[in-house]
């Protein structure tokens, strides 16, 4: 399975509207892959669309880039006031598909990091280690991923049930050495991260691609 986050950048004022039509777009009968999940961010930076897919091969995944390249209106923009950018991903080989995060809670904060040239192995390595051991934050993963494209760099998605959740756990496994994976900070050359919040039931701020799909 092959992953892509594509991240719609607008004015706050048309997040309903740009959301409406990447919804559209991504549902159309000639789209491919398969919606996982959509988020509003509402700490870090802010007024971003951030919509995952899942792709079962290459060729899927290259058919809908395509067909954004080659659009007048990709992911339905109509205002040049909005951009976007795609990604693509492969998991990280010892976890599970990602599946639509329905059951994580109201928080999701979305992580990329860059790494040093050569520093995907070992991160990964790290990471497969460190998982056991810090289950009890690592249960909160949905995914972690490594880009196919672009600087090398990995991008996870967790949720949470509240930001003093999120907190608790990181200080718990800090303190006892579990967290963050050894090995893994030291390939890391910059870093963001963003919290997109889950209201009305649904996946991201106000509506969710994912759940009106």
């Amino acid at each position: 399975m092959l992953y892509e986050l594509a991240t719609l950048s607008c004015p706050l004022v048309k997040q309903d509207a740009v959301s409406n039509c990447a919804h559209r777009w991504v549902s159309d009968a000639d789209a491919a892959g398969r919606l996982l999940g959509a988020w509003r961010t509402e700490i870090g930076e802010l007024s971003r669309i951030v919509v995952m897919r899942g792709f079962k091969t290459m060729d899927e995944l290259q058919h809908d880039r395509n067909r954004a390249l080659t659009s007048e209106q990709p992911f339905g923009i109509e205002s040049a006031c909005v951009q976007f950018t795609m990604e693509t991903y492969a998991l990280f080989p010892f976890l599970p598909d990602i599946e639509p995060p329905a059951t994580f809670g109201s928080f999701y904060e979305i992580r990329r990091y860059w790494l040093k040239a050569g520093g995907v192995a070992p991160t990964i390595t790290a990471w497969e280690r460190a998982l056991g051991p810090a289950e009890a934050y690592t249960s909160h993963l949905i995914g972690n991923m490594y880009a196919l494209d672009g600087p090398p760099r990995i991008a996870h998605i967790w949720g949470f049930s509240s930001l003093e959740e999120r907190m608790t756990l990181r200080r718990q496994h800090y303190a006892e050495g579990l967290w963050p994976p050894k090995g893994g900070p030291e390939q890391i050359t910059n870093a963001t991260s963003a919290i997109a919040c889950r209201r009305c039931g649904r996946l991201c701020v106000k509506c969710s691609l994912a759940q009106r799909s």
